[in-house]
C-alpha cells in the first residue's frame, strides 16, 4: 500500500477528507499576517461599534485591516487605536455604495498589504414602519446601503481573494431579519443579506472562500447612543435577552474575529446569532401553569 507521505496524490486526498486538518499545538487562529477590509468601521467619537471593534480585535490577531468609512476622520480614529495597540492599519474613505469606491478599496489594500483574505461588511441604516409607512424613496435606500452595498464589496474583492487561494467575507445581518417587529424595511433588507450569504457561499466554496453573517441583537452602539437612549431603555432592551445582558460592539466583533479565522475553517453559509438569547424570549408563562 502506498504512503501518504510519499505520494503526493494520496497526500491531497487526505488534506480533502481531513486528515491533515489537526490543529496546530498552538492552537492559533490562523489570522497573523492576513489583510482584512472592515466597512463601516469608523464610529462617533472614541464609542465602540460592530465594526470598529471587529477592526481593533482582528488586528489583535495580527492581521493588517484596512479600516473603510465614509467618514476619514472616524476611520483614523479607530486606526489610531490599533496603531496604539501595536497593530498595523490604514484608513480608507469610501462610499461602499458605489462600485469604484469599492474597487478603490480593494486596490488600496494590495497596493499596501499585496493581498486580502478577509472582508467584514458592516455598513447598514435603519428605519421604522410597515409597508404602508415606510416612504418609498427610504425603502430603495435602505436597500442600497443595507444590501447592495454588500454585493457591490465582495464583488470587487472576491477576485483578489482568488488570487491569495481563498478568504472569509463576513456579513453583518440582524435578528431583526428572524423576528421582524415593526422596522420592515430593516427587516427584509437584513433578511436578504442573509440569502446573500447563502447563495455566495455556495457560489465561490470552490474558491476556497467561506462567507458567514452574524445576526445582532440589540447590542449599544453610538449609533444607538446617538438617539440619546434613556437609561431605563437600556435596561429594558437587557432584560430582554435571556442572559439579562446589555451586548455591545466587542460581542459582535469577537463572533467576526472568529468567522474570519482558522477556527472557522468548516463554517459556511451559515448565520451566528449573537443576540443574549434575545431571540428565544417568548411570552412570560402563566402563573401556576404549564403554558
Amino acid at each position: 500500500m502506498a504512503d501518504p507521505a510519499h505520494d503526493p496524490a494520496l497526500r491531497d486526498v487526505d488534506a480533502a477528507i481531513g486528515h491533515e486538518a489537526t490543529p496546530p499545538l498552538d492552537d492559533g487562529d490562523g489570522l497573523h499576517g492576513k489583510v482584512a477590509i472592515v466597512t463601516g468601521a469608523g464610529a462617533q467619537g472614541d464609542g465602540i461599534g460592530n465594526g470598529r471593534a471587529a477592526a481593533i480585535l482582528l488586528a489583535r490577531s495580527g492581521t493588517r485591516v484596512l479600516v473603510v468609512d465614509r467618514s476619514l476622520d472616524r476611520a483614523e480614529v479607530t486606526v489610531a487605536r490599533i496603531i496604539a495597540d501595536g497593530g498595523d492599519a490604514a484608513a480608507f474613505a469610501a462610499d461602499v455604495t458605489i462600485q469604484a469606491d469599492c474597487h478603490a478599496m480593494v486596490d488600496a489594500a494590495l497596493n499596501r498589504w499585496g493581498r486580502l483574505d478577509v472582508l467584514d461588511n458592516n455598513v447598514g441604516i435603519g428605519s421604522r414602519g410597515s409597508v404602508l409607512e415606510e416612504d418609498p424613496a427610504r425603502w430603495q435606500r435602505v436597500m442600497e446601503v443595507n444590501v447592495t452595498s454588500m454585493m457591490l464589496a465582495a464583488r470587487a474583492a472576491i477576485p483578489a481573494m482568488i488570487a491569495c487561494g481563498g478568504g472569509s467575507i463576513i456579513n453583518v445581518s440582524s435578528i431583526s431579519a428572524l423576528r421582524p417587529r415593526g422596522l420592515t424595511a430593516y427587516s427584509t433588507s437584513k433578511g436578504a443579506v442573509i440569502a446573500l450569504t447563502k447563495a455566495m457561499a455556495v457560489d465561490h466554496g470552490a474558491d476556497a472562500i467561506r462567507v458567514n453573517a452574524v445576526a445582532p441583537g440589540p447590542v449599544y452602539t453610538p449609533m444607538v447612543a446617538g438617539g440619546a437612549m434613556s437609561a431605563a431603555a437600556r435596561r429594558a432592551r437587557a432584560a430582554a435577552s435571556v442572559l439579562g445582558v446589555e451586548g455591545t460592539g466587542w460581542d459582535v466583533g469577537q463572533a467576526v474575529r472568529f468567522l474570519a479565522s482558522d477556527r472557522a475553517r468548516w463554517i459556511t453559509g451559515q448565520v451566528l446569532v449573537v443576540d443574549g438569547g434575545a431571540t428565544l424570549r417568548g411570552p412570560e408563562r402563566d402563573p401556576g401553569t404549564d403554558r
